[in-house]
């Protein structure tokens, strides 16, 4: 099943009811999940001066848990269990990998290949930054060519891969190192700006965030690398796939949140016409190990189309 969702804007969410933030932001909901596309600016739990979405739910009483999580700077697809009872089941999924996660994000640099894996360990650091587990001098790049088809996006025509790592003697023997990948596509390149589909292959805090400053290619408006922000960060949880939670499915959900105004309004003179609308045909969604072909398709443009999954079973 594919769902596709407009986002909001950032906000200053923590004023609003929960029950106005639910309604405008909502993606999806069964008997097992809610999915929000969550407005920059507000954190998902935890938040020690100000609230978050857990507490305003709770302050209407309704009782969420967390399946994952994304930064309170950034914004999209957040999934909850409405039940304990699903919470583990949707957890395990993501602990064991299995969850598709795709973000979209904007730089403001120029210069990165079509696609591109950063293999680069992290580590926290002092005042529990995290950072790469090496020097940066010691980060190596290599290119090649890639078996892909030729570039759309309107950037580098040269169809070149590229790919971020430190030799195994290079990474530091003195903290606990945590390996990391992140994988990336190129959809588009104009004026300064470069925006990518990015996908945290291992699932670190901030990884994503850290990984492209590393190679020298920041995410705009990122308080992690700029001391003066002026807007919003421009990093957008954009689609999760993951298998139904719920009792009577055997369904794998594909859910989509679109971004916001306020994520493109850098580009957006700069963006071909109904490039943000024509966005989710320019990429298919990852085909599942166990999934059917038809999970493989491109996001349908109906609002929803089934996958079903073979082979799983529920317990009796």
């Amino acid at each position: 099943m594919t769902i596709d969702g407009q986002a909001g804007t950032t906000a200053a969410a923590t004023s609003v009811p929960w029950a106005q933030i639910r309604r405008r932001h909502l993606l999806f909901e069964d008997e097992a999940v809610l999915a929000l596309n969550k407005p920059a600016g507000i954190s998902v739990m935890g938040e020690r001066h100000d609230t978050d979405l857990v507490r305003l739910a709770a302050a209407e009483g309704e009782e969420l848990f967390p399946v994952h999580r994304i930064d309170k700077v950034t914004s999209g697809l957040i999934l909850f269990a409405r039940e304990l009872r699903h919470h583990g089941d949707l957890t395990r999924q993501f602990q064991r990998r299995t969850v598709d996660k795709t973000y979209l994000l904007l730089t403001r640099t120029r210069g990165l290949p079509l696609t591109g894996t950063i293999d680069l360990p992290l580590s926290v650091g002092r005042k529990n930054r995290v950072r790469v587990a090496a020097d940066r001098a010691a980060i190596e790049t290599t290119t090649d060519s890639p078996a892909a088809p030729a570039s759309v996006d309107g950037g580098d025509p040269d169809m070149t891969a590229g790919r971020w790592s430190v030799p195994a003697e290079a990474v530091f023997g003195h903290v606990r190192v945590y390996p990391s990948v992140t994988t990336f596509k190129r959809l588009w390149e104009g004026g300064d700006f470069t925006l990518l589909a990015a996908t945290p292959v291992s699932g670190r805090r901030h990884q994503i965030r850290v990984h492209l400053a590393w190679i020298g290619h920041p995410i705009e408006g990122d308080p992690l690398f700029e001391r003066t922000v002026t807007g919003r960060t421009h990093l957008h949880s954009w689609r999760l796939a993951f298998d139904s939670a719920g009792a009577d499915s055997d369904e794998r959900l594909r859910l989509e949140a679109a971004p916001g105004a306020d994520f493109w309004a850098l580009v957006g003179d700069l963006l071909p016409p109904r490039f943000s609308a024509d966005l989710p045909q320019t990429l298919a969604w990852p085909s599942p190990l166990q999934s059917s072909p038809a999970s493989s398709s491109p996001a349908s443009s109906s609002p929803a189309s089934s996958s079903r999954r073979p082979g799983r079973r529920r317990p009796a």
